[in-house]
């Protein structure tokens, strides 16, 4: 018999440049070489803001895409901009949950999945693998990533009390529970205990994609060019304000760049599809830093990479409220093989994975004073030998689905074994 998994993801394909939504895809890509055909269910286009075909020529022709009626309330419902709260519960994309739950339906009704998976960031996916769940009786993992209702977040109190509604119900209902980081599995069976048993809760880290570094190392190989450029510092991806902060950065450049320590014909420092950028821009301009912080829009995933590969510093953020969480780009950053400067807490699980290289520098995500003291000796490394590097294969998007895979066929075994013959 086939063995068929439902999987319930509003960003396929993920949006350009994206590194956290690549999970999905890569799943999908890889399940069938383990046995697993995806079947995928996402929203309709008209949901999406902006579409990409980018990623979807690396889809097995295995797979099964079926998009279900939904609606993006911002732009569908608001009135010169504005539009109730009550329509954006869970999340703006709550119009999936009728339209995800009745093509769901039709698609088990016919394709006859041994499971459901749901995935995050899109709390609606999991409001339809909830549903799809106690209609039919399916096991069903959520692949939470992360903790949805946190303190201080969502900020809006009915949004945080139907995050922790959904939660809940994860926590009741889910035959597994996915998490990106262990932290966050820590944190979410403190905030369960009871409720929720150690064996539910699955480590599956995100990663990067071999084969995607390889088309980008080929490009790279093929763009290398002589002449004299500017040091260059990339951040590839969203800035959160609060999350990601780069004010104490910002000082700490300032600060350099005063005692002409740099200089904007020596270095430079991209922010690539940083998003907030008009809250960046403005935090650039009060550091006199316009002439060397460049901020630059979204490009194709695989042109991502190979920007990545052509820098000579990657930089990361990410604070302490943020303990539990690794951004997805990480993996790929250490796939890349450039240094990375990372302003994170040295306490939290992002530090933990960090190659422990000497070219590899953290400093104190907070401090101004910590940054630019680490700075300059992390910019005076970039010129020197590489050290050999760690092995990292088990951080391949292959490998995390090998885990998924597993998984599946766990509860695929549990389920049939539970089962009276006949």
């Amino acid at each position: 018999m086939t063995k068929r998994v439902l999987m319930i993801a509003y960003h396929f394909p993920p949006s350009k440049g994206s590194s956290g939504l690549q999970r999905t895809l890569k799943f999908s890509q890889y399940l069938p070489q383990f046995g697993w055909q995806p079947l995928i269910l996402s929203a309709s286009k008209r949901a999406y803001a902006t579409t990409s075909r980018e990623q979807l020529n690396n889809i097995s022709a295995e797979v099964k895409i079926t998009r279900a009626f939904a609606l993006d309330t911002a732009r569908h419902f608001s009135i010169n901009g504005a539009y109730s709260k009550l329509l954006a519960i869970p999340d703006r994309w709550v119009s999936w949950l009728l339209g995800g739950i009745v093509s769901g339906l039709q698609l088990i009704y016919k394709m006859k999945p041994q499971i459901i998976w749901s995935t995050y960031p899109i709390a609606t996916a999991h409001l339809i693998g909830y549903g799809l769940h106690r209609l039919t009786g399916l096991p069903w993992i959520a692949d939470l990533r992360d903790p949805m209702a946190q303190e201080g977040y969502p900020e809006d109190p009915l949004r945080w009390k139907s995050f922790k509604w959904i939660e809940d119900k994860i926590a009741r209902h889910a035959a597994a529970i996915c998490f990106t980081s262990p932290s966050a599995i820590d944190e979410f069976m403190n905030k369960h205990r009871g409720t929720v048993s150690s064996e539910t809760l699955h480590l599956i880290e995100n990663g990067y994609d071999e084969e995607c570094f390889t088309e980008a190392e080929a490009i790279a190989k093929a763009n290398t060019a002589g002449g004299n450029r500017p040091l260059t510092l990339l951040h590839s991806g969203i800035i959160y304000p609060s999350e990601r902060d780069p004010r104490p950065f910002f000082q700490a450049l300032a600060n350099l760049k005063k005692i002409g320590a740099i200089t904007a014909t020596s270095f430079r420092v991209v922010f690539r599809a940083a998003g907030h950028d008009d809250y960046l821009a403005e935090h650039i301009r009060s550091a006199e830093l316009e002439d060397i912080i460049q901020l630059a829009p979204p490009i194709p995933y695989i042109d991502a990479l190979v920007e990545m590969l052509a820098a000579d510093g990657l930089i990361l953020f990410q604070a302490s409220n943020c303990n539990y969480q690794i951004p997805a780009k990480l993996y790929e950053y250490i796939r890349a093989g450039r240094p990375i400067f990372a302003m994170t807490d040295t306490h939290g699980d992002t530090a933990k994975i960090l190659p422990k290289t000497a070219r590899n520098s953290i400093a104190n995500i907070a401090s101004s004073d910590d940054i630019e003291n680490k700075i300059v000796r992390f910019i005076s490394l970039l010129g020197s030998v590489a050290e050999s590097p760690e092995s990292i294969e088990h951080f391949s998007r292959r490998e995390k689905t090998r885990e998924l895979a597993n998984l599946l066929d766990s509860i695929a075994y549990r389920v049939a074994a539970a089962s009276p013959p006949g």
